[in-house]
């Protein structure tokens, strides 16, 4: 963690600069981190960018005390999509139950904090932008892939087997992935549930608490060498508990 107490500020990027320093911490995350890797990535660079950068509005959470960009969010509204043609997860999840509802939708993606600053505020400070972001575009569904680190699915049997179980999506939101990978490896009855917690990553099990699912499916992402999951989130299913987390007016 910093030496310092962090102030934060959340804005959205304006400039090629701002850019830059999104792709530069994805590049620390997702490249250096987790071995990922991509089409118009930019190693001598050491940034982390793809086609859909120009289309998506850029979150940026920024440590005030020494103005450098330590998380990051990207978002792109239906409208948005129209544009490039496709929403960025529909190369994995066939997202026919969100698109034909006629529901505002938000897909997000990207999502990574500087090391030295998870576990802490960051993460809430950027929900309560997410959340001022959905209130203005009147967003009603939110939605996007999260990974586990790896490809070895059955490595991920525990925390794959509860989200199935658990926090599979209803069939109005119930999306499914296209290289289908099941997720239901274990027997319920055999299943270690404290494991699959440890195992569960800190977003996976935030959104969750938000009162969030999953589609049906893991998609193994070989080359972001990554097991990927749909997470669907629905304004209108969460309660009001569920609404001050997000907002960033507390709760337990």
């Amino acid at each position: 963690m910093p030496d310092t107490p962090s102030d934060f500020s959340v804005r959205l990027a304006r400039t090629e600069e701002d850019l830059r320093a999104a792709q530069a911490l994805r590049y620390q995350v997702f490249v250096t981190e987790l071995g990922g890797d991509g089409e118009l990535v930019d190693h001598a660079a050491g940034l982390e960018r793809d086609r859909f950068d120009p289309f998506f509005d850029h979150m940026l959470l920024t440590d005030t005390n020494s103005d450098q960009v330590v998380g990051v969010y990207r978002l792109l509204t239906s409208d948005r999509a129209a544009e490039v043609g496709q929403f960025y997860s529909e190369d994995e999840y066939d997202l026919t139950p969100l698109k034909s509802s006629g529901r505002r939708l938000l897909e997000l993606g990207r999502s990574c904090l500087h090391p030295e600053y998870r576990g802490g505020a960051g993460m809430f400070h950027l929900w309560n932008g997410l959340a001022q972001y959905v209130a203005e575009h009147e967003i009603e569904v939110l939605f996007g892939v999260a990974s586990f680190p790896g490809t070895d699915a059955q490595e991920l049997a525990a925390p794959l087997t509860m989200l199935h179980h658990n926090h599979l999506a209803p069939p109005d939101l119930r999306v499914r992935s296209r290289v289908y990978q099941p997720m239901d490896l274990i027997n319920p009855q055999q299943l270690d549930r404290r494991k699959a917690m440890v195992d569960m990553p800190a977003l996976i099990k935030a959104y969750l608490r938000l009162g969030g699912f999953v589609g049906d499916g893991a998609f193994v992402d070989h080359t972001f060498n990554t097991t990927d999951v749909c997470l669907v989130l629905d304004t209108e299913r969460m309660n009001a508990r569920q609404k001050r987390i997000y907002t960033g007016g507390g709760g337990a």
